[in-house]
């Protein structure tokens, strides 16, 4: 289940480097922990600009010439996992990860996860916009994702045409993202990288492999019945003309339960709600309910379990 997240807005903030060193210390207080060489440290020079809402973090990254790696050493120092979307906007770099390598230029995206050892090579000048956020906010199952770290996702065909231009645009207004209206473009850009994704897997082509396109079907018809009351294993079941037991059973080859799915996505809905400013004078419980939950005090309790404060404290401290 998540865990407690950052409930306020960051502030946009930029950090200028004029040195290696300082540079370093400025990845690792925005990302994760980071290995960053180079040639010529002495002449390195960085620009880093950022904001971030409800643990989405956006920034717009301007460096020389260096490498990054994240080694084993330094995953075992954190508790959380991320996945980290790159957008080149000048430059090219190389992306390492899983036995895959990814040559990126303008234009094109890639995702990596910090909770496996990956390499970024940058041998010039570059700028780039990265979206780093718990894998928890993407409805899709790590293991999937994990088939397209280190993959090249152009950006001049198909959804790409889409959806790097929204990216680009949350680069040069990253201001936007501190605002009121941050938590909804920030999801936007969620809900965006998380349609490319599924479109790379195939997930949603008549040719896909039948079990895991089965299994998207039935995450898109959660989705869409997430508000209702009588959502169940056997309503899905039936809907998709398969028994409960098949339907459990494809729920748990991927570590978890249909309930608890179910449960994660409803939670996932209220808690973007609480933060939404449109929302603010809608009461809790209106919210609970219009995202199935039909007994307030046990939603309360749920999203107390999930997120280490009740719902109310939790649209309090935004």
């Amino acid at each position: 289940m998540p865990v407690s997240p950052t409930l306020r807005p960051e502030r946009l903030a930029t950090t200028v480097s004029r040195g290696l060193s300082e540079f370093r210390t400025a990845v690792n207080d925005s990302f994760v922990p980071l290995q960053v060489s180079a040639g010529q440290p002495d002449v390195f020079r960085g620009v880093m600009r950022g904001a971030g809402v409800d643990e989405v973090h956006l920034t717009d990254l301007r460096a020389t010439a260096h490498t990054v790696e994240r080694t084993p050493e330094l995953i075992a120092r954190g508790d959380r996992d991320f996945f980290k979307v790159s957008l080149m906007l000048s430059g090219t770099g190389l992306l390492i990860q899983d036995g895959r390598e990814a040559v990126l230029a303008p234009g094109d995206l890639a995702v990596y996860d910090t909770s496996r050892p990956y390499s970024l090579v940058f041998d010039e000048d570059f700028r780039s916009m990265i979206v780093m956020f718990p894998r928890h906010l993407i409805a899709l199952p790590t293991d999937l994702v994990g088939e397209l770290t280190a993959v090249r996702i152009s950006g001049s065909d198909g959804l790409g045409l889409v959806v790097v231009p929204y990216l680009s645009q949350l680069a040069v207004n990253l201001d936007q993202i501190a605002g009121t209206t941050g938590a909804r473009l920030a999801h936007s850009a969620l809900d965006l990288v998380t349609t490319v994704f599924s479109r790379e897997l195939g997930l949603d082509e008549n040719g896909a492999d039948p079990h895991r396109a089965l299994m998207q079907r039935i995450r898109a018809h959660i989705d869409r019945n997430l508000a209702s009351a009588d959502l169940s294993p056997a309503s899905i079941a039936a809907a998709h003309f398969i028994s409960t037991r098949h339907l459990h059973g494809l729920f748990q080859e991927q570590g978890t339960t249909v309930s608890t799915w179910i449960r994660t996505r409803r939670l996932e809905q209220c808690r973007r709600d609480l933060l939404d400013p449109l929302y603010a004078d809608r009461p809790v419980a209106a919210i609970a309910a219009r995202w199935g939950f039909v007994d307030a005090a046990h939603f309360s309790r749920a999203f107390k379990a999930a997120y280490e404060a009740s719902p109310s404290e939790y649209r309090a401290a935004r």
